[in-house]
């Protein structure tokens, strides 16, 4: 049996099948495994990773606030795994809802949060990452049910989640809202990674249809896609979850992505 450890707030044991061990830490734990954690191989869509607001924050949650970045290691001490959490206030004047941008905004309020030193009553998971090797054996919800444990762990009661639905990239045209809506016979989503949040107690709170933005020239685009992005319209690129705008006469091409709020009470 596969044993997994947390040694972050809120430790458990779980029992898998495949005879290997895992353990999961919190960078707070483990500030010597940052660059592996940071290093660690993933199957993102270049694209998705040249989106500004990311870009800029996304490397602050490791340095400032490593308590809310997770990884596992399996037994020979690789890095096969993180997830990315982030503290926020919602009930707050001018908040209270769900961003309808989403990913972007929660990470912007996040930050100034910190800055402003106010107080966080949420946490917004960011990323849950698994190395392409370590794919298949159940990790993402591993990765997920410790992000879970780590904030109740912290005295949340509730982490959201602006969820990429992982096969939506299959028909970029569909509606989110149709999409995100769609069940098996049994009432669960069915979109994988919807599921998984399902089974972990969440529940589709709410479509971001511009969780993320990836504006660029076109030149970026054709080296990120391998695409010609010489025609005005959308263009359908692998990995997009929506048509990526392209302006062929004006030089760039504009890629917004829509994603799914799920919450999660704890």
């Amino acid at each position: 049996m596969r044993r997994l450890t947390n040694r972050f707030p809120c430790s458990r044991v779980c029992a898998y099948r495949d005879g290997m061990d895992f353990t999961v830490s919190s960078l707070a734990d483990r500030p010597d495994r940052a660059a592996d954690v940071q290093d660690m191989a993933d199957t993102w869509p270049q694209f998705v990773l040249e989106d500004m607001v990311g870009y800029g924050y996304f490397p602050r949650i490791a340095a400032e606030l490593p308590e809310y970045v997770l990884f596992a290691e399996d037994d020979r001490g690789d890095v096969v795994a993180s997830a990315y959490s982030v503290p926020f206030a919602l009930g707050v004047e001018g908040r209270g809802r769900l961003p309808a941008r989403g990913w972007d905004e929660v990470m912007v309020w996040a930050f100034s949060d910190l800055r402003r030193d106010r107080r966080p009553d949420t946490v917004s998971a960011i990323s849950v990452s698994v190395a392409p090797h370590a794919q298949g054996r159940g990790l993402s919800a591993v990765m997920l049910s410790a992000m879970r444990d780590n904030a109740g762990a912290r005295g949340f009661r509730e982490v959201v989640a602006p969820v990429r639905p992982s096969a939506k990239h299959l028909e970029p045209r569909t509606p989110m809202e149709e999409y995100a809506r769609r069940v098996r016979p049994d009432g669960l989503p069915q979109d994988p990674w919807l599921r998984v949040h399902a089974r972990a107690g969440a529940t589709v709170e709410s479509v971001a249809p511009a969780s993320m933005t990836v504006a660029a020239s076109l030149e970026h685009w054709r080296d990120w896609t391998g695409l010609p992005f010489d025609t005005d319209g959308e263009v359908l690129v692998p990995g997009a979850l929506a048509p990526v705008r392209c302006e062929a006469e004006r030089g760039y091409a504009v890629y917004v992505e829509p994603n799914v709020w799920m919450r999660h009470p704890l």
